[in-house]
């Protein structure tokens, strides 16, 4: 007679989503990093503008100031309980699914979203497929 508990184990529950998640990855391919020259973020941010001002030289400036760029792949909120309890081999489930676009923020506001390319062998990257317009403050 088997043990009613016996499926409610949470390390045995562990194990099956860590190899549910392992599988899921394997199944996973990511489409190969095409480059297309299309509108840029800087483009869309000051659009004709820098073609009429001789190349925007009143921004030229500050193009070499580094900023840290996020790749956001989905968000999880926990109590912190539940945080405690993480160990090495925990899945924590993220807001979005497989295949949902990406976002990309800079200085926490959101610039970009784009899907998940492979770059190389064994590199993933973000192909760009929307700049958010409304990105830029009112000025």
């Amino acid at each position: 007679m088997s043990d009613p508990k016996a499926g409610r184990d949470p390390d045995a529950q562990a194990t099956k989503k860590t190899e549910t998640a392992a599988t899921a990855e394997e199944d996973m391919v990511l489409p190969e990093f095409e480059n297309e020259q299309n509108q840029t973020v800087l483009e869309n941010m000051v659009g004709d503008e820098v073609r009429a001002n001789g190349g925007g030289r009143s921004i030229e400036a500050m193009l070499n100031v580094g900023l840290d760029v996020n790749i956001v792949l989905g968000r999880s909120r926990m109590p912190i309980s539940q945080l405690l309890k993480l160990s090495r081999g925990s899945i924590i489930e993220l807001d979005k699914r497989i295949g949902e676009p990406v976002d990309m923020i800079v200085s926490d506001r959101l610039v970009a979203r784009g899907d998940l390319v492979r770059v190389g062998e064994n590199r993933i990257g973000v192909t760009l497929t929307e700049i958010v317009k409304d990105f830029v403050g009112d000025t």
